[in-house]
């Protein structure tokens, strides 16, 4: 590590401590030329994928606009923000987890679905008849019965 002071590359850790999450570590240093000390930190630099869209075209992947969607989605519904949070990184994880430099739009809309379908049914419907671009009552139906309870069998008479 360079010295940020007088540029020198021979410098020495002191301190060594890692964050509560263990995911950042914080380094105490000393320049053995200038005597000076400074602090590095180190953390985990993951590249999220670019998403390539319907059209053929690509963009990053943005965290907020998938918090958007989500959020678009359950707007007025009775979910909680840090639920909304962990679908979001349940994603994210998922999409890290590929270890691909590309993915589909339709895979992040199937992989939001799945989340919406977990929190909030009327949020799932939603947002999949924006997603799936419905075309008549009936593909509307179909997501509906696909939520909906099964129904048990008939109840039992007691006469």
């Amino acid at each position: 590590m360079r010295c940020p002071f007088c540029s020198a590359e021979n410098t020495q850790v002191t301190d060594t401590r890692e964050n509560e999450d263990g995911d950042i570590v914080r380094r105490r240093r000393r320049c053995l030329t200038c005597d000076k000390r400074f602090t590095t930190y180190e953390r985990v630099d993951l590249k999220m994928p670019q998403v390539v869209k319907r059209n053929g075209s690509r963009a990053d992947f943005s965290r907020d606009k998938l918090l958007g969607s989500l959020s678009l989605a359950l707007r007025k519904r009775p979910v909680m923000a840090e639920s909304v949070e962990a679908a979001v990184d349940r994603i994210e994880a998922k999409l890290l987890s590929l270890g691909e430099r590309e993915v589909a739009s339709e895979l992040i809309g199937e992989l939001v679905m799945r989340e919406l379908k977990k929190l909030d049914k009327v949020a799932y419907i939603r947002f999949a008849s924006v997603y799936r671009a419905f075309e008549d009552v009936d593909e509307f139906s179909e997501v509906i019965r696909e939520v909906s309870p099964r129904p048990r069998g008939r109840p039992r008479s007691t006469s």
